[in-house]
């Protein structure tokens, strides 16, 4: 098997895949985005949007992604991506331009390129120490095709083509307001004599008055019947060309031009891993399975990661576990204390896990899902005619109706409009929904009384620093919810305690 069929047997078909509905929620949508959008030339944005559903398709990644961390590998890689941008421009010249022999110019050129960027990978493959499936069935590949009768032909054909065209030589004869075009026949070229004549007359350096004048990089019609006449004197090399283009119109091999499109998606995940690690924040290759058992050590939020990584403020790392029964965490605590940061980072991994990426953290153990579904607070919208309370339920009940045993949960403050006794009644009813499922779910709330509501369910809690609990730490502990808001020292550090606000009224 190659490269091309093991990687894009489940990404080819789905060219036009759309963004999960889940992206904006965990902020998926900003680190794809940003991702892709750095080739945007490649279209990247349908291998993020196609999780995996199995183990060994994402072994399989991992694999590629490690020898993508060798830096030899990456600048050969790099060099090979580089000479294929030129080839695909080159191709791509024919339909902005107007003259035939200027068409058929850049497609010899765009051929000598191609050769020369696949005969090199082909060498430079031969001298990396590779241990993925990927790279090792690529380089046997590119080994063979490079061998074959069709590569050689094809690049000692262009390099001929390319050649016996270099080796015309021709004078054009500039004869009262029009132009004669003759072969050259050894004419003495006059520009040194016409240097060295004017040569004494040069003052030093003066002021420069030249204009800049914009020139286009296409031919003009006088170039196109110069380039016309000049066929008509040589017509062996310019037959050569005519042949060289209607015989080799379709040069590109179909593997070659897969892997060079399929590469760009490990190199531009690593390059954003690799802007995010330099702020000493780690990466690791997940074991992923079909069990429930999961955890993160010291993982993170790689949407905000990102966003931070100019600023001089520390990315907080967090833990997370389930074991043996468990499957509900409940995360509670103080406002902006990182509760929805850690429900984000818990969807964010499991979701990077799926695609075979590394992620946040120095070691994990995540589940292998077939669906997230996520629940985040949103504004009303006046065009359903729903209420807030009606909406979430409305939500809610599409998610229970296309969840499976293997799929994930995030919510995040659900219920927030209703009362507390209405806000708990309906917790505790799809809590034991999501139970009956099995599903591993992280659930952010105010309502602490759900961290207890089953021996299935473990309790996390964002915490402040002791001495000043109007400073949040932004860690997520593991301990039973303790009911604290520290509302109050909120308001004390903004003077809006009811005596601080009398006191300023008074004064």
């Amino acid at each position: 098997m190659t490269f091309h069929s093991i990687l894009s047997e489940k990404n080819i078909q789905k060219e036009t895949a759309e963004q999960p509905v889940f992206f904006t929620d965990l902020n998926l949508d900003q680190v794809i985005n940003e991702i892709a959008g750095r080739r945007k030339d490649y279209n990247l944005s349908p291998f993020f949007y196609t999780p995996l559903r199995d183990a060994e398709t994402i072994d399989y990644r991992h694999e590629v992604m490690r020898d993508m961390e060798n830096k030899t590998l990456a600048a050969h890689i790099n060099a090979f991506s580089e000479k294929m941008i030129l080839v695909r421009r080159y191709l791509a010249m024919p339909e902005k331009l107007t003259f035939i022999y200027h068409k058929k110019g850049w497609f010899l050129e765009a051929a000598l390129i191609y050769c020369e960027a696949v005969a090199e990978l082909s060498r430079n493959l031969e001298s990396v120490d590779l241990k993925s499936r990927g790279f090792l069935s690529l380089r046997e590949y590119a080994t063979h095709y490079t061998q074959s009768r069709k590569f050689t032909a094809l690049q000692a054909e262009a390099q001929k083509v390319k050649a016996d065209l270099s080796a015309v030589r021709y004078c054009v004869i500039l004869v009262d307001g029009g132009f004669k075009v003759k072969r050259y026949e050894d004419e003495a070229e006059y520009s040194a004599e016409v240097e060295k004549t004017f040569e004494k007359f040069k003052q030093g350096a003066v002021h420069d008055y030249l204009v800049n004048v914009n020139q286009g990089t296409g031919m003009n019609h006088i170039e196109a019947k110069i380039l016309e006449f000049v066929a008509l004197l040589y017509p062996e090399p310019f037959a050569a060309l005519d042949k060289f283009c209607n015989g080799h119109e379709n040069f590109l091999d179909e593997t070659i031009r897969a892997f060079d499109r399929e590469i760009q998606f490990y190199a531009a995940y690593l390059e954003h891993v690799a802007a995010i690690k330099h702020d000493g924040l780690a990466f690791c290759y997940p074991q992923v399975s079909d069990s429930k058992n999961v955890y993160a050590r010291e993982t993170f939020d790689i949407a905000l990661a990102f966003n931070l990584r100019y600023e001089k403020i520390p990315i907080v790392t967090n833990d997370f576990e389930l074991r043996d029964s468990e499957r509900i965490i409940v995360v509670t605590g103080p406002n902006q204390g990182g509760k929805t940061t850690f429900a984000r980072t818990f969807g964010q991994a499991h979701y990077l896990a799926s695609l075979g990426c590394p992620v946040p953290g120095k070691e994990a153990r995540l589940f292998l899902f077939d669906e997230i579904f996520t629940h985040f607070e949103k504004s009303e919208d006046i065009h359903n005619l729903r209420g807030k309370l009606e909406d979430d339920l409305a939500r809610i009940y599409d998610i229970f109706g296309r969840a499976t045993t293997r799929s994930m949960l995030i919510f995040n403050e659900v219920f927030s409009s209703t009362t507390i006794q209405d806000a708990i009644f309906l917790s505790e009813e799809i809590m034991q929904r999501a139970l009956d499922l099995d599903l591993p779910c992280v659930w952010v709330t105010f309502i602490d009384e759900l961290a207890s509501f089953s021996e299935k369910t473990v309790s996390m809690v964002s915490t402040v620093q002791p001495d000043n609990p109007a400073m949040r730490t932004f860690k997520i502990i593991r301990k039973p919810a303790d009911g604290l808001a520290y509302a109050l020292s909120i308001a004390e550090k903004r003077r809006l305690t009811y005596a601080q606000i009398k006191e300023r009224i008074q004064s």
